[in-house]
């Protein structure tokens, strides 16, 4: 009775601190992640789409701003609720903004093709929005339905498949620029390791993240001097960089959300495949950190993503904002409730002054990957961590279509290029472009290179990740009615074009992919009666063979 009493007087009396000393750590490593997504975001609105700085730096960015520093803001609230809550002092809040993968979904699949076609960059930002704003809804209404999902899918498939997207999507373009500059690249990855791995204390305290930054900034621009320009940094860049300055705010932008409704049958096609993408996402991010410790309620994450990314798409933001893959990374670095919300003021700072340029040119991008290969390898290593060992080989499983989705894409990349360039040097005309395309793709089994099978493993790659990895558990527990479950879920959303498949529909009635639609069907099917037949063979057993011997 006293016992209760003092613990429940701890808890009244307890107050979360809002800043520590590790949320420095977190900010910088953190805060270089979210600067180097929205350098990459500026780039493909500059460069890719080639809208006017006037749109990009005045209205864009700006709302993008506002809508990342809800987001921000919100989840150091719920951390600070949980933390009030519990009594902890360790709880670290969800790190959010946003999506990478969505981020080049709009623009190459609905905004670029939209541009090309209009030869209007205003009409493809219009598509964009709207693109965001089904999202939104889709995100908002899922949130109900995720718990519900989290309950019956084993923590080896949801981490499983997250671990797919870390080791690929996350992890290997860092791991890549840090080869091709490998004076920066490995120099600052080896700061980086020595401290968030290794524990070495740099000096004063300062946080690896910082240090591993100037580290490469000095390389880089020591280079200079000797005529290597390593990092591709100038003087002219910078100089250059300066003439976007300026103080923009959000403008509400409905008028060309409306406008963009003209092109809705294109993007619905996507629309609803990639709000499945990101409740399965958030789902998984949500079951990592509460396997990190700290366990924040589906429902509410969700909607408040489908509820910021609205309002950054009424103010004219084009991209959809995400709870982030890594919040154990920033826990295990120190970062609690400040490091979110600090994170928010500086997007804030950022985006409405058009600073960004001038960060690129300061800073070496690659003196910034090594922070994003730490985090995929803490999230890669998280699901065979926190899982049970025998569930291992379901890990792997869930591993192999991201692994499918990033070769296809890598060969689509290349495909791509090779193209552009034989068309730039007048070696292919226009109108056998097509024909050479799919010459090139029949060719690559005979070199060995399964491209359709890449194609069909690696269509929906989340959602193929999580049912693989889910019937793989259920196997191993000889749970053959939940492995049934799964398959037949399978089945369903292969159908439908969810799962493996490029489009969403029915394939003239026969599904997206018929043949893999099937093969799911009869797996659950070939579970369903193994189940059925384990369990007479227990509760029926052969006359003359008894269950046990007899007590002695």
């Amino acid at each position: 009775m006293s016992t209760s009493a003092t613990g429940t007087a701890v808890k009244s009396d307890f107050k979360p601190v809002l800043w520590t000393s590790g949320d420095w750590n977190a900010f910088f490593g953190f805060g270089t992640n979210i600067l180097v997504n929205m350098l990459v975001l500026t780039g493909l609105l500059r460069f890719v789409l080639k809208m006017p700085d006037s749109l990009v730096f005045g209205r864009i960015l700006p709302a993008l701003g506002l809508m990342m520093c809800l987001s921000t803001f919100y989840y150091a609230f719920l951390a600070y609720r949980l933390a009030l809550k519990t009594g902890r002092s360790d709880v670290c809040a969800l790190p959010s903004g946003v999506s990478v993968p969505h981020m080049f979904i709009v623009t190459f699949v609905i905004m670029l093709p939209i541009t090309l076609k209009t030869g209007d960059p205003m009409k493809g930002w219009s598509a964009g929005l709207v693109w965001v704003f089904f999202q939104s809804f889709i995100l908002m209404i899922g949130g109900f339905v995720a718990p519900v999902i989290r309950r019956i899918t084993p923590r080896a498939a949801l981490l499983g498949t997250l671990a797919g997207v870390s080791v690929t999507f996350i992890s290997m373009r860092p791991a890549l620029e840090m080869y091709m500059t490998p004076q920066i690249g490995l120099v600052c990855f080896a700061i980086i390791l020595a401290s968030w791995f290794g524990g070495v204390k740099y000096p004063r305290g300062i946080p690896a993240g910082l240090v591993a930054i100037a580290v490469g900034m000095i390389i880089a621009w020591g280079s200079n001097l000797f005529g290597l320009g390593l990092g591709g940094l100038s003087l002219k860049g910078v100089g250059d960089a300066f003439a976007s300055f300026g103080f923009s705010v959000p403008i509400p932008a409905v008028s060309y959300i409306f406008s963009g409704f003209e092109f809705l049958g294109v993007i619905l096609v996507t629309a609803i495949p990639f709000g499945i993408y990101d409740l399965v996402e958030a789902m998984d991010n949500v079951e990592s950190a509460e396997a990190a410790g700290d366990e924040y309620p589906t429902t509410r994450v969700l909607t408040a993503d489908g509820i910021v990314s609205l309002i950054g798409c009424l103010m004219g933001n084009p991209f959809i904002n995400a709870v982030y893959i890594g919040h154990p990374g920033w826990k295990a670095m120190g970062g609690r409730i400040g490091y979110s919300a600090a994170t928010g003021v500086m997007v804030v700072l950022l985006s409405w002054f058009g600073i960004i340029s001038v960060l690129l040119a300061l800073v070496p991008v690659v003196a910034i990957s090594p922070i994003l290969l730490y985090i995929g390898m803490l999230i890669g290593a998280q699901a065979f961590q926190t899982t049970p060992v025998k569930h291992a080989p379901a890990i792997v499983l869930a591993l192999t279509p991201h692994l499918a989705a990033w070769a296809k894409l890598q060969i689509d990349t290349m495909l791509g290029s090779t193209i552009n360039a034989a068309q730039s040097v007048g070696g292919l005309a226009a109108d056998k472009v097509a024909a050479v395309k799919t010459a090139a793709i029949a060719a690559l089994p005979q070199q060995g290179v399964l491209y359709h099978g890449l194609e069909v493993m690696g269509g929906g790659s989340i959602l193929a990740g999580l049912i693989l990895g889910a019937i793989g558990v259920f196997v191993i527990e000889r749970d053959f009615v939940k492995a049934s479950a799964f398959a037949l879920s399978g089945a369903v959303l292969t159908y439908f074009g969810f799962m493996h498949g490029e489009a969403v529909g029915t394939g003239g009635g026969l599904g997206v992919t018929p043949g893999v639609a099937l093969a799911y069907a009869v797996v659950a099917a070939g579970f369903f009666a193994t189940a059925k037949f384990s369990a007479g063979a227990l509760t029926v057993p052969h006359p003359e063979t008894p269950l046990a011997a007899p007590a002695e």
